[in-house]
This record gives structure tokens, sequence and C-alpha cells, in this order.
């Protein structure tokens, strides 16, 4: 297909259709050969779309010649009239992951905040990029969602991300920047074949448009059936979610245990995504299904992977953060505060002066230390004759086991006054009070 001003401006009026038309278009400008196109058709079809135009150089400073680029980057968005921007980031790597997933973070982390109600960021991937993650995805033995690969419309920021040269061939822009005499700049880590997708592009794809010269297309093809694929899956998983969940982060076992394994499979992952945690692999998936589905119901096994711990309790199955399996410290004196956010997930703990009924305030004004459970603490609620064992008190409300150790417990002058905001010390209660309110908290039951 011959890329145009005419042919790019019937492709966004076609994907304005479906999201409203938006009242800027953010370029993400890297200075490259996509990008350039991208920007140079619309700075030069600009009185024809209407739609004020925005240029943004996000710089990781990776590269020796990143000033350079940035400066270029400038003179190419003045020479067209258009506003530019620069971002600088720092690229982390202590996540784990590889530079080119933590340079995307950090350049998409960058480009959110600058993309506001009825803005689209637009992005320059092409057919040929689209069909190398196809191939990456299926290497790495993705599912519909991963082969599905890089989607041409989607929430971003306040706005949208829009992909819309995702028709168009490498060497559709190629033809384009040339008949225009465009210049860009050549990164040179796109040569680097020891990165998987550089790989494919110079030695793989070559090969395979050499026997079959539409391979790019159809491997785009066959990403768009996979993304029709994945919407229907997730359609189907929402509806498997409404029947087997019993709250957002939990899941009934003896429900999933009526669902077919290729349901449950799909309603765990769609779930699990729902939530924003890290999506598992097929094989933990399946441990989750031999190892906690079919456990006796007074086991509490549980199976974990990177930011995630999945645990069963009784006929629940809960899904968890990963750092709830750190206990934490002791916090200690909270010194006067009234806010406390506290370590590993656990939410924040306020305290909430004039409440009907809380501590009084004679003894918050002597001081509380914040702890955690560590055995033998006994305690008496209010409305409760007789002092108990705490850890008797929690099994009785039904609270899950591994969150016994990581309740916040509240202390004055030694003696255990309230246990988050379940109970208050029968000596210590007053009416009205200070209140303890425990927000944002992880499922305790």
């Amino acid at each position: 297909m011959t890329l145009s001003s005419e042919s790019l401006l019937q492709k966004l009026a076609t994907l304005a259709a479906e999201a409203g038309l938006p009242r800027r278009y953010i370029v993400a400008f890297s200075g490259g050969l996509d990008s350039t196109v991208l920007l140079h058709v619309l700075a030069t079809s600009a009185a024809r779309h209407e739609v004020a135009l925005l240029a943004v150089h996000v710089n990781h400073g990776l590269q020796s010649a990143a000033d350079e680029w940035v400066e270029h980057c400038r003179a190419t968005a003045e020479a067209l009239g258009v506003e530019y921007v620069v971002e600088h980031v720092t690229v982390d790597l202590a996540g784990g992951q590889g530079l080119e997933a933590a340079a995307r973070e950090a350049r998409y982390r960058a480009l959110r905040p600058l993309v506001q109600v009825d803005n689209w960021l637009l992005s320059a991937h092409h057919q040929d990029d689209q069909a190398e993650t196809f191939l990456l995805n299926s290497l790495r033995g993705s599912g519909p969602a991963g082969l599905a690969g890089i989607g041409n419309n989607q929430p971003f920021g306040g706005g949208r991300l829009v992909r819309p040269l995702l028709s168009f061939s490498r060497s559709d822009l190629q033809d384009y920047a040339a008949r225009h005499q465009l210049n860009w700049i050549d990164d040179p880590s796109n040569t680097d074949q020891s990165r998987d997708r550089n790989y494919l592009r110079h030695e793989i794809l070559p090969r395979l448009t050499t026997r079959w010269p539409d391979a790019a297309a159809c491997l785009q093809r066959s990403a768009r059936i996979a993304g029709d694929a994945s919407l229907l899956l997730d359609d189907l998983a929402a509806i498997d979610a409404t029947e087997v969940g019993a709250g957002h982060d939990r899941l009934r076992i003896d429900a999933l245990n009526r669902l077919p394994g290729v349901r449950q499979r799909n309603v765990l992952r769609y779930v699990i995504r729902e939530l924003g945690m890290p999506t598992p692999s097929a094989a933990q998936l399946q441990q989750v299904l031999e190892t906690l589905l079919v456990a006796r119901e007074d086991a509490e096994p549980r199976v974990c992977w990177s930011g995630v711990e999945i645990r069963r309790y009784r006929n629940q199955l809960y899904l968890l953060p990963g750092d709830l399996a750190i206990v934490p410290d002791d916090p200690g004196d909270l010194g006067g505060r009234n806010y406390l956010r506290l370590e590993q997930g656990l939410g924040e703990l306020r305290l909430e002066a004039g409440a009907p009924e809380g501590l009084s305030d004679a003894l918050v004004r002597r001081g509380l230390e914040l702890r955690f459970r560590h055995g033998g603490e006994k305690f008496r609620p209010t409305g409760q004759q007789h002092t108990k064992k705490l850890k008797k008190l929690l099994q009785e409300a039904g609270i899950v086991p591994w969150m016994r150790d990581r309740i916040p417990l509240l202390y004055s002058g030694g003696e255990l006054v309230a246990v988050a905001d379940l109970w208050l010390a029968a000596d210590a209660a007053s009416q009205p009070g200070v209140a303890i309110r425990w927000e944002n908290r992880p499922s305790i039951h």
C-alpha cells in the first residue's frame, strides 16, 4: 500500500470513528525513519486534518549521540512548524527486565502524563514491527493475547495510544522518505543481532519474504485474527468470573471445578490480568490447577511467581501480591502520627478523631505503638466478658491464616488496645473516641 497523506488521513478517520475525534496528536518522535515519516505526513497535511500536533522526543541517554539526537529532532520539528518537547528519562535495569523492555517502560512512563483527555499518542509501529512481534511471541509460546501483538487503538494516560501505520510496510515508509528526501537517525543498536527482534528483522524476515513476498502482511492478518479470538476469550472469561468470583481478588473453588480445564485457565489468566498482576506461564498456570484446585480443604498450599502469590483456604482461591509473603517488621512508635502507610502491600492505617466509638483521647495522647503478632498475645474485645488468646479470636473470625501475622496491632503502655479496625480492647474503648481505619488492606476473610 502506498503511504501518502490521503491514505494516512483515511486511516486516522477510520480510527476516529471508533474512538472519537482527538483534540491533539502527540507523536512519539525518536527521530528514526518510522517516526520521521509519521511526523512529516501529519505536519504537511495539518491544514486538512486540523488537529493540533506535538512532537515528543524521549532521551533515554543510552547512546553517546543521545544529545545530538535531541537537537536533530528539535531541528526537524522546527522545520516542519511543529511544537516540540523533550523528556529525559533514566532506564532502570534493577527490576531484571531486558534493556529494551526497561527502556520502553521508562518511555511510556514519561509520555503518559502528557496524554490528556481527547489526546492521541501516535506511535509509528508498522506492518513489519507487527510481524516481528507475532514471531517473537510465537517463539515464546504465547496465547491469543500475545499473538495479537501490537494493538492499533487502546486507552493510554487520559487519552489513547494509536498506531496508524500498522497497515503499511517498512518499504512503504522508505519509499515515502525517498520521495520527500527526508533525513533521519539510524540508531546503531538496531543492527545488534544479539537482540532477538533485530535478529528476526535482519535475518529471518528477509528470508521469509524471499520465499513468501506477502509474509509480513499474512503475519499481520494472523495477529488481527488472534486479537479477535483474544477479545472473545475475554468476553467468556468475564462471564465465568461472575460465576466463580467470591470477591475481586478471590475465586470459589467449587465453582471453578465445575468448569472444564480450558475455561479454568482462561478465567484465571483474565482475573490475574484484571488485577494488574504479572501473567503466569503455561507451566505456572498448570501448577495452580494441579496443586491448588485438588488440595484437601484443610490444606494451605500456594503457588508463587514474580509479583504474585496464589493461595487456597477452605473453598476459596486467593490472588495476592507477592510481597505478602514477607512478614513486615514492627514499625514501632507512631510518634503522634494519625496516618501510616504500611509495608508489603498492607495498605494504610488512619486514626480518626471524633468517631462514635474508638480509643479514648487520653490513651491516644499518651502515645501508640504499632506491632505485628509474634504469638502469645491475649485480648478482651469490647462486648466480651473473657480474655482470649488473639490467635483464637482470629481463627473464630475466619481470618485467613497468612494474614494473621500481618494484622496491625496497636499498643499503649505495653498493652494491646486495638487489633486494626477489627476490635478495641474493652478497657481502652470510649464513646466518642478515636477510631482506627485500616484502608486499602488485602483480603483478610
